[in-house]
């Protein structure tokens, strides 16, 4: 009797774990806090599980409307709006931006059209529409200057950059990114940022520094991997094509060679290195 108590409470538990590591990743969170499921959304999100991360935002979206708090419903439509950036899913973005523009006039809180404007800008610039991103860009950094964001206009220096590379601007590209970092430092946050290499490596590639840009881009892959951290779609498609473009213009030898060469590497060794900061 003892033992097939036994025995059955070990196939209980079992077929408990079980149940739970069939269960989706979003599931198994569906009853964390609406802050902890919007920061789940975004790992899930950064992950490529976007049908997860819209369940998440969705169910946020729907606890900001049932106790009518309009900060949840802003973040909601936010995270809703990265994932429709992966399928470039324009008409979804302009549901989205409609929500926020209304969220917005509702609220009295600017900071939703520096978030409309800022995600569509991210959309335009994927697509490969410079020039409204840029538009969109310019928009979100007004607002964001203005509202004291300074993490969403700093950001946004870095993300300037790739419009101005993308239009031949080199000169302007180089004051964003060094402004970039500048302002990293001014809110006494890590310097060692992977991001803004992605920008320097992809200005090197357009100006043909070929090794340049294969050693910033090295040292790039480097760092995200040491932080964990994953690069977001808008992000990390310049890096993928500094990444084919030396591949094709240097040989696995002389790659090779600048790999083992960047190993210790840092964000301030490059900066000073290419831009003179």
């Amino acid at each position: 009797m003892i033992l097939m108590i036994a025995i059955m409470s070990i196939v209980g538990c079992n077929s408990q774990v079980e149940s739970s590591e069939e269960k989706p990743v979003a599931e198994q969170i569906i009853e964390a806090s609406p802050q902890e499921m919007l920061y789940q959304a975004y790992q899930l999100f950064k992950e490529g599980d976007d049908d997860g991360s819209i369940e998440l935002a969705n169910r946020v979206l729907e606890i900001g409307r049932e106790t009518r708090n309009d900060t949840l419903i802003g973040k909601a439509l936010t995270s809703l709006c990265r994932n429709s950036q992966r399928k470039l899913d324009t008409i979804r973005l302009a549901e989205l931006s409609v929500e926020l523009s209304d969220l917005a006039a509702s609220s009295g809180n600017q900071k939703w059209l520096m978030y409309r404007a800022h995600m569509n800008a991210e959309m335009w610039r994927l697509i490969g529409d410079m020039d409204r991103a840029e538009n969109f860009y310019t928009e979100s950094m007004r607002i964001s200057y203005e509202t004291g964001s300074m993490g969403m206009y700093t950001i946004d220096h870095f993300n300037m950059s790739f419009v101005s590379i993308a239009k031949g601007d080199f000169e302007t590209a180089i004051k964003l990114i060094k402004k970039y970092y500048e302002l990293r430092k001014e809110e006494e946050r890590e310097l060692e940022d992977a991001y803004g290499l992605i920008a320097l490596a992809y200005l090197l590639e357009q100006q043909e520094n070929y090794k340049g840009a294969n050693e910033v881009a090295v040292v790039a892959r480097r760092l995200f991997k040491e932080q964990n951290l994953f690069p977001e779609p808008p992000d990390e498609k310049p890096l993928l094509m500094v990444e084919n473009k030396v591949e094709q213009m240097l040989s696995d030898s002389v790659r090779e060679e600048i790999n083992k060469n960047s190993n210790s590497e840092s964000v301030s060794d490059l900066l000073d290195k290419y831009l003179g900061s």
